[in-house]
């Protein structure tokens, strides 16, 4: 787990990754998977190497032939970061033929084979090794993180720096970084998460520190209450009806799990400012022969949404007949910034608003 490139810029560095774990194609398509700019692979494609998965241990004989590997991957620059993925696959204990959970056997495949492999292909390269860890409560990880490196603890005392990756909550998709240092300031854990193929540093503030849990479980409270009210107003405009906010929040008190009136409208504020909710006001009202209404809002409109009118519609190829219904399209919208309601451009096109709004 040590980086200590040779070179200080970036498209000088050669890299070698001695990888026993994944088959070729299965390697081939996680590479694919990473959204990296087209300078940066470009540039790797004459400075990294990755092999598939090799059935070979780190013995004496092991190493040399990795050695000579590396040497004709870059034959005129030595490698400056060589990574080794994982430990456990290419361990060897040494004669005494220990496990890597034995310290002895440890330090003497650390020391024996992995410095010895570094002398051979350049005393300056800094390496990488990527090592299992083990299941721990949560509460441990949080103490101490570095606990979590399965076998032996002799490996902790090796490495110059360490990262660990784990995931705090088990069902959100982001992952923490910790990470420590043998020398220097020591830096604080990073939070991160995967957005369309690409890592991406998330903002620590926005973490709950306090009853993660609880808050998770009212979010999605939050969330299920916003996605009945929409579903709950597309099907009573099927039956013909169309509620403005306080009529929709009186009616649908205490039913569906919703809460009281004023869990409704505070509900309906909300979806109505993120864009899942519109209106239909004036003229509009009249063209689909609703009542007049002189609230601040109007009529509560969603998208796709369609309003049985109670007449009859004859289909003239089969003469079926089916009750009329016809498409509900909104004439104004709350404006995210100032709550004011304002008109909307193009009634056929739902527009949500974005972040940068």
């Amino acid at each position: 787990m040590t980086i200590l490139p040779r070179q200080a810029g970036f498209w000088g560095i050669f890299r070698g990754s001695l990888q026993a774990e994944i088959q070729y194609h299965y390697l081939r398509e996680r590479l694919k998977q990473i959204a990296l700019p087209p300078e940066v692979i470009n540039a790797a494609r004459d400075t990294f190497v990755a092999t598939p998965k090799l059935k070979l241990l780190l013995d004496e004989q092991g190493s040399a032939m990795v050695a000579d590997a590396v040497q004709q991957a870059f034959p005129d620059d030595p490698v400056d970061i060589l990574c080794i993925d994982p430990i456990r696959n290419v361990f060897d204990g040494g004669p005494e033929g220990g496990g890597e959970n034995d310290n002895g056997a440890m330090m003497f495949f650390l020391r024996d084979r992995i410095e010895v492999l570094r002398e051979a292909v350049n005393p300056e390269c800094g390496v990488i090794l990527v090592h299992h860890t083990k299941k721990l409560g949560k509460h441990q990880v949080k103490e101490d993180p570095f606990l979590a490196l399965s076998g032996a603890s002799s490996l902790r005392g090796f490495y110059t720096s360490g990262i660990i990756m784990h995931r705090p909550d088990e069902e959100a998709s982001q992952r923490k970084l910790e990470i420590e240092l043998r020398n220097g300031p020591a830096l604080s854990s990073k939070l991160i998460d995967k957005v369309k193929g690409q890592w991406v540093e998330l903002n620590p503030m926005n973490e709950r520190l306090v009853r993660k849990d609880v808050g998770a479980k009212h979010d999605a409270e939050r969330v299920r209450k916003g996605d009945v009210i929409i579903q709950m107003i597309a099907e009573q405009a099927a039956r013909g009806k169309m509620f403005t906010m306080t009529q929709f929040a009186e009616a649908f008190e205490n039913k569906a799990g919703l809460g009281g009136k004023t869990v409704i409208r505070d509900r309906l504020n909300v979806l109505a400012t993120k864009g899942y909710l519109k209106f239909v006001r004036q003229d509009a009202v009249k063209g689909l022969g609703l009542a007049a209404d002189r609230s601040k809002y109007g009529y509560l409109c969603v998208e796709d949404m369609a309003l049985k009118t109670g007449a009859d519609a004859v289909d003239p190829q089969t003469g079926e007949v089916t009750e009329q219904a016809v498409p509900v399209l909104p004439s104004h919208y709350k404006c995210p910034q100032t709550g004011a309601v304002l008109p909307v451009e193009n009634p056929d096109i739902w527009v949500y608003p974005t972040e940068d709004e």
